[in-house]
This record gives structure tokens, C-alpha cells and sequence, in this order.
């Protein structure tokens, strides 16, 4: 007897899951920092030409570095806090002391920030103590101390000797076990909200293989979490409109906890809160207010109370950026302005060609993953579908007031606010500096995962639309593979570019 063809799908989803989970844990527990040669600059050849490498100011070391489980100064910044919080009880990762205190190159620095295995350009310096910090939001990095304090307490490791215990261990809890629960839960949507097993799968291979949420499975970061979160406020909700109901007590307080949590690892991700909190409190009032908001506050309060902790003010450290806070002697944002500032981190280039390079171009959302063409077009179509809807929401209406074409008009309103957002942000034009995606917008992969199936049913029509379905899968894959081993280099659109003579920063 031939099988159900939900059950044939289901097991392909599971197998999914189990590969999709499995290289994730592979590169955690198999990730080291590797030196690449071609980052660094070229030696002159016996006949007097100059190899390629990509950073002309980076030399080789002259010893051999000590191996490490982070990759880069985003994660070493995290994992400094992390060390200072556990061990020494507080925030402080390292100390500047003068020996002149007239002379402001007369210092000398201490402390974790010094280590070579932490040495990191995301930290600040308190120009009244003279202190050390990590520039990231304190938050998460107190959220990984507790649960290094617990490993320490039970297993007595500590994260400088047992560093390929504790690091890999911490990672898996927060990148991987997540992420399969996240693929569990996105197939369940997936079934709801597709109508062909063509436009199902494609949804799901590309949730499992095709974003960068696998490439940066193996390194300490806040952008997983936060697209985990947002994926976990979106399914109390999709299942609510699915079955044509209301949210339950729980079912609200879930989602906007979720969806603030989210906000506090993407500042950007509050335009989800307000997109996805508004409607319901119009809609809903009542629950929304009882259960909604209190369990949405929990996490900012948070937010806040850790800031305010660890530099004595509610401010972030972010607003602090182009003052002394950064631009400290001998830190990397010191160059601004002289003409050691060149590369990536002190780009200049007009809006227009940013926004070209961060949707269509070297660092593009477009350009990098392809597949999510046909999720715009799911997008606009559902979009342009919600007026209706948006309507009726101020009337009597059904379950929640929503409907998954209000959800796809949200996704578009939240995506076009993010990309502004970053528009208008001419510090960061810099793309996250040296990383193998646009990492800013990766919290809006699991929305964009979920407009797939309206355009791939469509797709699923003709061989010739379910093979370009395939073929712009792939390219994603591509890209998303491309850096082996470590999440934080450049995309290979612009290694191109650069090894070309294309472009240059």
C-alpha cells in the first residue's frame, strides 16, 4: 500500500532535522580559529611579485598561537564577560594604568582583555575608571555566565584549562538544541500553511540547510537566539490563526516574552514587539494587557538591570560609539579619521550602494540566499492580500484579528523598518564588519522561511518551476557552506570581488 503522502513529507522533515542538527553540532564541537593565509599579507616571491592577501596591515604571528574554540572578536568579547562574571564577579574584563598620567601612550593594559585567546576590538574603556568592557549588551553574556557558574559547580571546569569543554557544551545549548526544536515547530507551520509537498519541502530544506542560521551554529553570537525567539513568539500566534481560535492565557504571555527577548539580542527586532504586540492589543485588549505585555516587560527590565549593573547607567554602551568610550589610544576605532582607517570597519560609501550591496550585492540578502526571491513574492502576494483584514480588525472578529495574510504584511512592514533602520545608521555601514552574511537581518529568517510556501505552490505547477525552486536552494546552500569553518569571514560575492580586483575597501 503506497504512503499517506503527510507521512512520506514527515519523515522527510525528520531526517532533515537529524542532518541539519548534527552539522550543527559538528561545527560546534569540531570548530577551532584557523589561520587563513590569504588574510594576511604576502610575502614578496623570489621573483619580486606579491601573492594575494586580502588584509595588507595583518601579519602572520611568529609563534605558534595558542588553539581556541572562539572565532573571532565578536564571540572573544562575549566570552571575556562571561569569564570576568563567574570568576571574578564582575563586568570588568581588564584595567588601564598610566605611568604618566600627562601622557596618554604611557599605559599599561591588564587583565582578561590582554589575553591573547580574548583579544578582541569589541571592547570599550570607561574614560572615568579607566575599565575595561565588552561593548556587546550585557544580557546575554549573564544568561551564559549562569550557565558556565552551573558547569563549574558540577563538573569543576574551568573555561581557561577545560576551554574545549565549557565553550563547546555552552554553544550547543544555545545554538543547536534550540535550533532543533525551532525546525520541529517551523515544519508543524509548515503543514498549515503550504498546500503542496513541493512548497512544504522547499520551505523546510531551506529552514534546515539554506540560511545562515547553520553557518553561525558553532560561534557564541546573539543573531540565533534571536531568530530562534522570533520563531518561537510567531507559533502561539500561527497556531491560533490556523485553527481559527484565540490565543490561550499562556499562548499570549509566550509570545511576547518571546518576541522581547528577541529584542533584546536585536535591538531592531522591537518594530516584531510593536508588529506583532499592536494588532493584538486592538484586536484583544483585555488578554493582551493581562498576559501580553507583563510577560513582554520581563526581558526588557532585564536588559536594563544588567546595564545598569555593569556600567552604572540604564544608556547602552552602543550610544556611546564615536566618543571616548571607543576611541580610546590603541583601540580599533581610534583610526577614524587618520589614515590607518581603511578596510570594511570604516567603509564611507554612499546609501545607495550600501543598500545595493546589502540586498543585491556583495553582502546582499538576495544575492547570498536567493530562495528568499520566492518568499518576497509570498510576501507581496499575502500582503497585498491583508487589506481586508486590516480592516475588520477594528470590528468584530474571530480568534486573535489575525490572519496569515496580516502576518505576511507585518513581515514586510518589519523587514522594510529593519533595512531603513540600518540605512540610517552610517557607523554601521561597515555590514557587521568581517562576516560571511548580512548578520543584522538574520532574526528575520524564520519569517521569511514561512512565506515560502505561497509562491513555491505555485512553483510546484511545472517541472521548470519546482527546478528554479531547486537551483536558487542550492545557490543559498552555497552560501551558507562557503565559509567551512568559520562563520566570521567575508562572503565569497566579495572574496570574488576583492580577488578580481572588483572591489576594494
Amino acid at each position: 500500500m503506497a504512503a499517506d503522502p503527510s507521512d512520506m513529507r514527515r519523515s522527510v522533515y525528520l531526517l532533515l532535522i537529524a542532518v541539519a542538527v548534527a552539522i550543527a553540532a559538528a561545527k560546534t564541537v569540531g570548530g577551532e580559529n584557523v589561520l587563513e593565509p590569504s588574510r594576511y599579507a604576502a610575502p614578496v616571491t623570489q621573483d619580486g611579485i606579491k601573492g594575494y592577501g586580502s588584509e595588507t596591515d595583518r601579519k602572520w604571528p611568529e609563534t605558534r598561537p595558542d588553539p581556541v574554540p572562539m572565532f573571532s572578536s565578536n564571540d572573544k568579547s562575549r566570552w571575556a564577560t562571561v569569564r570576568a562574571l563567574v570568576h571574578d564577579k564582575t563586568y570588568v574584563i581588564g584595567k588601564r594604568t598610566y605611568a604618566d598620567p600627562q601622557n596618554p601612550k604611557a599605559y599599561r593594559d591588564e587583565g582578561i582583555v590582554v589575553d591573547p585567546a580574548y583579544r578582541s576590538t569589541d571592547v570599550v574603556l570607561n574614560p572615568e575608571t579607566n575599565e575595561f568592557y565588552s561593548s556587546k549588551p550585557p544580557l546575554m553574556a549573564t544568561m551564559v555566565a549562569g550557565e558556565y557558574w552551573a558547569l563549574r559547580k558540577m563538573f569543576g571546569w574551568n573555561i581557561v584549562h577545560d576551554r574545549w569543554l565549557v565553550i563547546p557544551v555552552i554553544v550547543l545549548t544555545w545554538n543547536v538544541v534550540p535550533f532543533a526544536l525551532y525546525l520541529v515547530l517551523i515544519g508543524r507551520l509548515l503543514d498549515g500553511i503550504g498546500k503542496t509537498d513541493f512548497g512544504k519541502l522547499l520551505a523546510f530544506t531551506t529552514a534546515a540547510v539554506g540560511t545562515f542560521l547553520t553557518t553561525f551554529s558553532g560561534t557564541l553570537n546573539n543573531h540565533t537566539p534571536a531568530a530562534f525567539c522570533v520563531l518561537f513568539a510567531s507559533y502561539p500566534l500561527l497556531k491560533a490563526i490556523l485553527e481559527n481560535r484565540d490565543l490561550g492565557p499562556g499562548e499570549y504571555a509566550l509570545c511576547g516574552f518571546f518576541a522581547a527577548l528577541a529584542a533584546t539580542f536585536e535591538l531592531p527586532a522591537l518594530s516584531f514587539v510593536a508588529a506583532v504586540g499592536v494588532p493584538l492589543l486592538v484586536a484583544r485588549t483585555r488578554p493582551a494587557v493581562c498576559y501580553f505585555l507583563p510577560a513582554a516587560v520581563v526581558p526588557i527590565a532585564a536588559l536594563y538591570l544588567c546595564n545598569y549593573v555593569a556600567l552604572g547607567t540604564l544608556e547602552p554602551v552602543y550610544d556611546k560609539f564615536g566618543g571616548p568610550w571607543y576611541r580610546f589610544e590603541g583601540s580599533h576605532w581610534s583610526k577614524i579619521g587618520t589614515p590607518a582607517a581603511k578596510g570594511l570597519d570604516f567603509n564611507d560609501e554612499p546609501t545607495s550602494v550600501y543598500a545595493f550591496h546589502l540586498s543585491f550585492g556583495h553582502h546582499g540578502w538576495f544575492s547570498l540566499t536567493p530562495v528568499w526571491l520566492v518568499a518576497l513574492v509570498g510576501l507581496v502576494v499575502l500582503g497585498i492580500k491583508s487589506a481586508p483584514a486590516v480592516r475588520k480588525l477594528l470590528g468584530s472578529v474571530k480568534g486573535t484579528g489575525w490572519t496569515l495574510e496580516m502576518f505576511a504584511a507585518a513581515t514586510l512592514v518589519v523587514s522594510l523598518a529593519v533595512f531603513g533602520f540600518y540605512l540610517t545608521r552610517t557607523q554601521s555601514y561597515n555590514y557587521g564588519g568581517n562576516t560571511s552574511g548580512p548578520r543584522w537581518l538574520f532574526w528575520l529568517i524564520p519569517l521569511w522561511v514561512l512565506a515560502i510556501p505561497t509562491a513555491a505552490d505555485w512553483l510546484a505547477r511545472s517541472a521548470g518551476g519546482r527546478l528554479l525552486g531547486a537551483g536558487l536552494l542550492g545557490a543559498s546552500a552555497f552560501s551558507v557552506f562557503y565559509p567551512a569553518w568559520n562563520p566570521w569571514r567575508s562572503p565569497w560575492l566579495m572574496q570574488l570581488m576583492e580577488y578580481t580586483g572588483w572591489l576594494r575597501y
